[in-house]
């Protein structure tokens, strides 16, 4: 985790880099509220550990029903994916809303179609695709002590006393969680080639 300023704010401000540079290419996207093709049917949902994090403290501080619900919808999100499943993401209320908008990772924020979304999936323009690579790349190397991978993977590792004070400490230990980043195909951050464990 960078250790010269906030990580927070730099995330934040990554994001908010984005968002303006990306804008004159979602200026024509047919998405609106309520639509949750993508939460349902597209894509991974990667993160970074930062990204987690964000979200791990959020689900704790929901009340105790609400969080126990999360944590049940994460963890069968996160057994269908390791089935090789397609997963509606936990995240995803019964109306269609997303809860954790607000705090939504960069695999979310990237998300925008021009043309309506049906078998096909999403159609974007290739200069949002390479932006939204340079902007992953930015976010991993804001995050080098920790991992990216899908989400439910990463809150799976947060939710465990020991690798989340590994992380938390700043230590990057492929050791201490080479079982679960080998089960999960986490990738090292820190890595210049990003290293699936």
């Amino acid at each position: 985790m960078d250790r010269t300023g906030d990580p927070l704010a730099v995330l934040n401000q990554i994001y908010t880099e984005y968002v303006t540079a990306a804008a004159p290419f979602k200026a024509q996207a047919v998405c609106s509220e309520g639509c949750d093709f993508c939460c349902t049917h597209y894509g991974p949902l990667d993160v970074t550990t930062l990204e987690g994090l964000v979200i791990y403290h959020w689900m704790l501080k929901r009340p105790k029903k609400l969080r126990r619900d999360l944590m049940k919808a994460v963890t069968r999100n996160r057994k269908r994916k390791l089935q090789g499943e397609a997963a509606v993401c936990p995240f995803l209320n019964r109306k269609g809303k997303c809860r954790i908008y607000a705090i939504r990772p960069f695999s979310c924020r990237q998300l925008y179609s021009l043309e309506r979304c049906g078998g096909q999936g999403p159609v974007v323009s290739r200069q949002a695709v390479a932006l939204a690579r340079e902007t992953v790349s930015r976010l991993q190397a804001l995050d080098e002590s920790g991992y990216s991978g899908h989400l439910t993977y990463i809150l799976d590792l947060l939710d465990r006393e020991d690798l989340r004070t590994l992380y938390l400490k700043g230590r990057l230990n492929p050791g201490a969680i080479h079982g679960l980043g080998r089960r999960y195909g986490l990738r090292i951050n820190a890595s210049k080639t990003k290293t699936r464990l």
